[in-house]
């Protein structure tokens, strides 16, 4: 057994100036563009108000369209490495859909959301002032809606009704932050497909990374809600003008004191990830590399719950006949990721194997390889693990896989 969870090749620290770069870029054009226009059009010229806020709406977004076409690009570019885990190489064998992550899915619904309530606002001759307040709050909603409702439906065990990024329609529901976060390292971070492969299996192979990942979704999803409803309360309650600057400034502020938690919480976490790494595996790992909602290690909000809530948190005992089991399928497994050893769950075939590789007419690499599929019996994955480990080179599929140090850097 591994003496931590598989490593991610990817560092934000390598990339701090280009992520300041993009932050200062999109601050001003989304905090201080639309309030300096506003405020100088308005009381320093003679302009219609209509006009002053078709001129400040037109000059809305640069920053933020510009990224919506550049990862377009990226996606649908011939022989794209930035696309999802078995998206289709040539983008004319399938639906456009195919060649898209969940992220660029969702910011056009978004975008278009946001122009239907820009062109209904600014319309009128006096245009509606508090609607054009409103669209960060309404983004707050949407992703926020969009990343709660996934995780609810991961709780009660839905399954995938199509591809959502690199998971295969079928598989368990993930959880919404690992999505973005996937989507936008690789694409808009560079981090590609190579990155793409590492995270997942990182998801699959860590429970405890799984559970960090759906409370900080919770935190992040359930927070914009209720930051948006009190936005949009404050929006429809104070004068036009205190309404337009704090429906574009306070969310801003919000977002900026949820990531002052987050960067010192996913520390922690991902220190006690690694230091309780060996027993987490053994007692409360579930399924190996297998997406298992049913495992629960204790993590620092369990163990703060555990607290609060001691009634809602006591642990189910495990038995030791199913602990030997666990232990007996661990012993299985190498410290590196077997992709020889879980069920093809992209291709729905009937026999145990890792598709882990790059496909010769496709030329992608396989994501459906990471996962075993929960429906057989343990004595069945017991028997194909056995017998693959006796009769298959266990480097003979990873051979297959693409290199990912052959991957250049995108950005």
């Amino acid at each position: 057994m591994a003496d931590g969870p598989p490593p991610l090749p990817y560092s934000l620290r390598q990339r701090k100036r280009s992520i300041a770069f993009f932050w200062t870029l999109f601050v001003i054009d989304t905090l201080a563009q639309p309030l300096i226009l506003y405020y100088a059009l308005r009381y320093a010229t003679d302009l219609s108000l209509n006009l002053v806020f078709s001129i400040s709406t037109a000059a809305l977004g640069g920053v933020s369209v510009f990224e919506f076409f550049f990862r377009l690009y990226n996606l649908m570019r011939k022989n794209s490495r930035a696309r999802p885990l078995n998206a289709r190489k040539s983008w004319g064998q399938r639906l456009i859909y195919e060649q898209l992550d969940f992220f660029q899915i969702n910011f056009t619904v978004v975008w278009l959301i946001l122009a239907v309530e820009l062109i209904v606002g600014t319309i009128p001759t006096i245009p509606y002032i508090r609607l054009l307040a409103m669209p960060l709050p309404t983004v707050m909603f949407y992703f926020g809606g969009v990343h709660l409702t996934l995780d609810i439906l991961r709780m009660f065990g839905y399954k995938a009704p199509f591809r959502i990024s690199s998971t295969p329609r079928g598989s368990v529901m993930p959880t919404a932050l690992y999505v973005l976060v996937e989507d936008i390292v690789a694409v808009d971070g560079g981090g590609g497909q190579s990155f793409r492969f590492a995270l997942r299996t990182r998801y699959l192979s860590s429970p405890y990374f799984r559970r960090m990942l759906f409370e900080m979704n919770c935190f992040w999803a359930g927070g914009s809600l209720i930051a948006a409803a009190a936005i949009t309360a404050i929006i429809f309650t104070t004068p036009e003008n205190v309404a337009y600057t704090l429906g574009w400034s306070l969310p801003f502020a919000w977002a900026g004191i949820w990531t002052l938690i987050t960067f010192p919480w996913v520390q922690a976490e991902l220190r006690r990830e690694k230091e309780t790494w060996s027993l987490v595996q053994q007692n409360h790992g579930g399924e190996p590399f297998t997406d298992d909602i049913t495992a629960n290690p204790r993590t620092r909000m369990n163990s703060i719950q555990a607290r609060i809530l001691p009634s809602f948190a006591r642990e189910k005992p495990t038995s030791p006949e199913s602990l030997s089991t666990t232990e007996d399928r661990h012993s299985n497994f190498p410290d590196t990721i077997r992709p020889d050893v879980a069920e093809e769950t992209t291709r729905a075939t009937s026999h145990v194997d890792f598709v882990g590789a790059a496909t010769a007419d496709e030329g992608v690499i396989g994501a459906g390889g990471l996962e075993r599929s929960a429906s057989r019996s343990h004595s069945h994955d017991h028997a194909a693990i056995s017998n693959s480990s006796s009769n298959a080179d266990p480097n003979r599929d990873i051979e297959k896989q693409e290199d990912p140090t052959e991957f250049p850097d995108r950005i």
